[in-house]
């Protein structure tokens, strides 16, 4: 997708962090953005500095992406204001901070929710749109660098959930490329970036209590959570500038830093050294 003047982005968790800076630098590209978050007093804030500069080519719509009905008001509002959906960024996250041993069903069910559901449902009820309208397009799925490490101590559904939208992208870029359908996939697998992701539970909705967090996975949070500002923390607009980047040159990886290679070479490094199984 060589030219994204005029193209219309639609940018779940668009109101904070990447999101908010994705939506950010689309519209610097010429884009149309619909920001869409579950957050309305950030949204309305985003809204109002984005509308600042950019006017009537922002449009904002509470969504809550782990309910597959609000996810489709959000594309019946974006087709509704613009007529069209050229990009979608399925990219809102939520993380609980517990040992798995410690964790309610609750916990599960709120961030699969968000992290993969979020996903499958913006897939779900993008791509058909996209489809029908036979003109290229692309679909920007936020995983984490946790997809790819796969096992991450206190964040088991998050890792669990990440793991999936990066199987669900990989799958959705081989069907597309063979159906020869013009729509480009990426999968964006952040690390250390300076967002509010770790403060998630402010959404979290009421009626499923809240996480009964223990003293050492607070204290693994807050490592983690220092290590955003760190020396390889990366700023949220550093980010977005990859995904388009990525959408622009159908780039598939979308993976900010190299601090976690090594991590990742011992883990392929294992698989491949265990296949096949030997007694």
């Amino acid at each position: 997708m060589d030219e994204l003047e005029d193209k219309v982005v639609v940018i779940t968790g668009g109101a904070s962090g990447i999101g908010f800076s994705m939506a950010k630098a689309f519209l610097d590209e010429g884009c149309r953005v619909v920001i869409a978050d579950i957050e309305v007093s950030a949204l309305d804030d985003a809204c109002a500095r984005l509308d600042h500069s950019a006017g009537d080519a922002v449009h904002a719509v509470v969504t809550d992406v782990s309910a597959l009905a609000s996810v489709e008001r959000l594309a019946a509002a974006a087709l509704e204001r613009f007529g069209q959906v050229d990009i979608v960024c399925n990219n809102a996250g939520v993380s609980t901070f517990n040992a798995i041993d410690q964790l309610t069903m609750a916990d599960w069910h709120w961030v699969l929710g968000v992290d993969l559901w979020g996903v499958i449902h913006g897939v779900h009820t993008f791509l058909p749109i996209m489809l029908r309208q036979g003109a290229p397009a692309h679909i920007v799925n936020t995983a984490s660098i946790a997809g790819l490490v796969s096992g991450v101590a206190h964040l088991g559904p998050y890792a669990v959930a990440k793991v999936g939208v990066v199987s669900l992208s990989e799958t959705l870029r081989i069907e597309l490329a063979m159906s020869g359908a013009p729509i480009g996939v990426s999968v964006l697998c952040p690390s250390a970036t300076n967002t509010n992701v770790m403060e998630g539970e402010r959404n979290r909705p009421p009626h499923l209590g809240t996480e009964a967090r223990t003293a050492d996975a607070e204290v693994w949070r807050a490592a983690i959570r220092s290590g955003f500002t760190g020396p390889s923390g990366k700023e949220p607009e550093e980010v977005a500038a990859m995904v388009v980047d990525a959408v622009r040159k159908n780039r598939f990886w979308v993976v900010s830093h190299d601090d976690l290679r090594p991590v990742l070479e011992h883990r392929f490094a294992e698989i491949v050294a265990a296949t096949p199984y030997r007694p």
